[in-house]
């Protein structure tokens, strides 16, 4: 057991160093997935602006819920500078690509459709947002969405 004990833990250690999920105050890595046009969209394209990154399924109920209040809050600030970078898990790429037109959302949507993404930022539950901050720090996580405001609002002005 003695011997075990050293391998479980730099095992643990090793798991926990290549896939966590970015905390606050912590630059998040890049993501590269795919948009609705087969387009690579890399998250850090989009440095230089307040970015709400949000992981959701078109099967979700509150993702879909969530929407029309992240749709005021975009609509508010996008001309400010704020992006949406919208992480689908997805499967089914039919059924994502109707959601959008459904929600008529204008963001920037890519699909995980595999979920390599979620699974190396252990997103265990949908929605899951973070709030980045125009250097791509995380400002904050699953805030609702009158704090998410209220931080956009600051981050822009």
């Amino acid at each position: 057991m003695k011997r075990l004990l050293p391998v479980l833990l730099a095992i643990g250690m090793a798991y926990n160093c290549v896939a966590q999920q970015p905390a606050v105050g912590a630059a998040v890595p890049d993501i590269k997935l795919q948009d609705i046009n087969g387009n690579a969209v890399n998250l850090a394209s989009l440095h230089g602006k307040v970015v709400v990154l949000d992981f959701w399924a078109s099967w979700c109920g509150p993702c879909r819920r969530s929407m029309p209040a992240l749709k005021d809050i975009y609509k508010k600030y996008k001309d400010k500078g704020l992006e949406v970078y919208a992480v689908s898990v997805d499967t089914d790429k039919g059924d994502w690509l109707k959601a959008i037109k459904a929600d008529e959302t204008s963001w920037v949507h890519v699909i995980d459709d595999n979920n390599a993404v979620a699974r190396s930022w252990q997103i265990q539950y949908i929605p899951d947002t973070f709030l980045l901050d125009k250097t791509g720090k995380v400002v904050s996580i699953n805030a609702n969405h009158v704090a998410l405001e209220l931080q956009i609002g600051k981050l822009l002005n």
